[in-house]
């Protein structure tokens, strides 16, 4: 079967097709024939070095949504059979024609899901709506989503409709973006690479944001704390501009809240919760409640192709690969 790997590190050329074996499922494993693989910014910073959160080692290998078929169920798997149709958070080797993936945490893709909900269903659509519940959105309240025309920001806002936001503010890195955040739920669009973006939040929120999802990292997310209305909440759950978050202590004292996320810290702490909002999210696709962007869909082939767009400020939604 074909994989994509690197074993330098560099821009969108270094990603290598190459031959390989198709994997044995481990015990609790089950082995999965790829129809489709949902990529993802993050990879792009791991590929050239310059994630804050540490570099995997060399050779390394993009992770990935991946949605397909189980073909082999490795010992102890009885939660599922072959033929079942699921998506599965895959690492390493998710940008292949098979993968394997623990059992435990597949996702089952409802009949009549399209490939693009489908791809979501399992890590990003999951971080979005915990993400979102992690800031204690309430029916009527004012939240800022950053990245929000991202692979999990235009799901983060569906969701805060879904609980009833009054105000959603989406934060993008270009104009060219405004259109397609108010498509999927945002009132308000802005640029938060505008010098003045924090005075054209307040504008539309005088006493402040209830609450900010925020996956830009830096400066963003103290300027993001500051914007936060008295018991405001601020979730950070990524760092997309390569700097871990800025959180002065100042900033905290107008009784303002600032929580991490993570979904695999989240899996390990609340598993039975998380498979519940698993199960939610599937009943919110299957009712056509959660809409996914699907920017492009490139052969495996192109997997380079796929990074230059995930790192070209344009793009809006998901960049898939078929194999």
């Amino acid at each position: 079967m074909r994989r994509v790997r690197y074993y330098e590190r560099g821009g969108p050329e270094v990603l290598r097709i190459e031959e390989t074996d198709i994997p044995t499922p481990g015990p609790g494993q089950v082995q999965i024939a790829a129809e489709a693989i949902g990529t993802s910014f993050v990879d792009t910073s791991f590929r050239r070095g310059t994630s804050p959160f540490g570099q995997p080692e060399l050779p390394g290998s993009p992770h990935g949504d991946v949605v397909g078929t189980i073909t082999a169920l490795g010992e102890n798997v009885d939660s599922v059979r072959i033929g079942d149709r699921v998506t599965a958070l895959v690492n390493p080797d998710a940008y292949a024609d098979y993968a394997v993936a623990d059992a435990d945490w597949l996702a089952p893709v409802p009949d009549g899901v399209d490939i693009g909900v489908a791809s979501v269903l399992e890590m990003p659509a999951p971080v979005a709506l915990s993400a979102v519940r992690t800031g204690r959105l309430t029916k009527g309240e004012t939240i800022l989503v950053t990245g929000a025309a991202g692979n999990i920001g235009h799901l983060a806002m569906q969701f805060a409709r879904l609980a009833g936001a009054g105000t959603v503010i989406g934060a993008v890195g270009s104009p060219a973006k405004f259109d397609f955040v108010k498509e999927y739920g945002a009132d308000v669009a802005i640029s938060y690479l505008d010098p003045d973006w924090p005075e054209q939040v307040r504008a539309v929120a005088p006493h402040g944001v209830d609450v900010v999802v925020d996956s830009i990292g830096g400066a963003i997310t103290a300027q993001g704390v500051e914007l936060l209305a008295p018991f405001g909440r601020l979730v950070v759950y990524g760092a997309a501009n390569g700097e871990l978050p800025q959180l002065p202590a100042s900033g905290l004292f107008g009784l303002h809240t600032v929580s991490g996320f993570s979904w695999m810290a989240w899996l390990a702490a609340a598993p039975e919760r998380a498979r519940r909002e698993l199960t939610e999210i599937a009943e919110h696709a299957t009712a056509g409640r959660l809409r996914v962007a699907v920017q492009e869909t490139l052969p495996l082939t192109e997997a380079a192709r796929a990074h230059a767009l995930l790192e070209d400020r344009s793009r809006t939604g998901r960049i898939i690969l078929t194999p």
